[in-house]
């Protein structure tokens, strides 16, 4: 409560007790954004990856481990895309729950770069509005990443072949 005002999301006409159990039926994964990734994907055939791989910090959505490519695709609400606009509509336990949320996805983008990752972040608007799109920069991410790996594969062969020789 801010002055004696209900900070209740001002186009919430529900009870906090009914949006809570309509909350907790929202689906974590395989939500209807993920769906139409994977479809894209497969009509790129993208090749193999995995969903929600366990072992990885944050579970990313998609996973393509020869590249080292890890992919969220996050809803706008949840995960809190132009938070700061619209955070002051919110109910004080919503604001907490959707700023811890960006706060663990920023700690687990930073975890995933520190351990070789490539991290791409995908919104729900963005697989709204062009799935396409998105699956364009996954596609650049995975060429990127296989590039810089091949140029490490291969000055690590030159260093071998070649010892005490500085490579370029």
């Amino acid at each position: 409560m801010i002055d004696g005002i209900s900070r209740r999301h001002k186009g919430d006409i529900m009870s906090p007790e009914k949006r809570s159990a309509v909350m907790a039926c929202i689906k974590g994964r395989d939500t209807a954004p993920e769906r139409a990734i994977a479809r894209a994907f497969e009509a790129e055939a993208l090749g193999a990856w995995e969903c929600h791989a366990r072992d990885l910090p944050g579970r990313p959505d998609f996973v393509f481990r020869p590249e080292r490519v890890a992919v969220f695709v996050d809803g706008d609400f949840c995960h809190g895309w132009r938070f700061p606009q619209w955070r002051d509509k919110l109910s004080e336990k919503w604001e907490a729950k959707i700023e811890g949320n960006r706060r663990r996805d920023t700690r687990n983008h930073r975890r995933l770069r520190q351990m070789g990752w490539r991290v791409i972040r995908i919104w729900e608007h963005q697989v709204d509005r062009d799935p396409s799109i998105c699956v364009s920069r996954v596609k650049q991410a995975l060429m990127q990443q296989s590039a810089s790996d091949h140029e490490m594969a291969a000055t690590t062969w030159r260093n071998r072949q070649e010892p005490g020789k500085q490579v370029p």
